[in-house]
């Protein structure tokens, strides 16, 4: 009788079946990171706007006590060339919450208000006390969020001049606004 010599190995099942364990902690450890990713990219879109707040109080007084004296100018701390006094306007920190997002920059004296997820938004009023820029001498900022808020479907933090900060369910942000809604 012939006796069959066993090799020490794992069958093509067993191999199967690690296989497709490896690719199911895989699946589930990949979407854990896609989840953080998204908060992460959120903390730094909500940590611009926030700090964007202290430059645009810094811009204001170098500016003449004024946000903005001419749409879109140097004297415009929402614009890419803002700068008062060696004062430079809050773009910097737009631009990097647009790209900690994925978008764009948008200011709402030059642009219209389309709701974009893709879009950071910034508003600051001219000194008048009325028109159709009242409140006066304010401003208002706005950046989508890409993680998921409870009960937030489409979610974007605000700040504002009177000192809020929050998220809302949508843009809140019209051309003329200086005001979270």
């Amino acid at each position: 009788m012939r006796s069959r010599t066993h090799s020490a190995g794992f069958t093509l099942i067993e191999l199967l079946v690690v296989i497709a364990i490896i690719g199911i902690l895989s699946a589930v450890v990949l979407a854990s990171l896609g989840t953080a990713r998204a908060k992460g990219n959120d903390a730094s879109i909500r940590a611009n706007l926030v700090n964007a707040r202290g430059q645009a109080e810094l811009f204001y007084t170098s500016n003449g006590d004024a946000y903005v004296v001419t749409a879109g100018g140097a004297s415009d701390m929402c614009s890419a060339t803002g700068l008062a006094n060696g004062v430079k306007g809050v773009y910097t920190f737009l631009a990097a919450a647009a790209n900690a997002g994925g978008g764009t920059v948008k200011t709402l004296v030059t642009d219209t208000n389309v709701p974009d997820a893709n879009v950071v938004l910034c508003h600051a009023t001219p000194n008048v006390s009325s028109g159709p820029y009242a409140p006066y001498n304010a401003w208002a900022m706005e950046a989508p969020l890409k993680g998921t808020y409870a009960g937030y479907t489409n979610p974007f933090f605000c700040v504002d001049s009177s000192g809020f900060a929050g998220i809302w369910n949508h843009s809140s942000l019209a051309s003329g606004d200086a005001k979270c809604m």
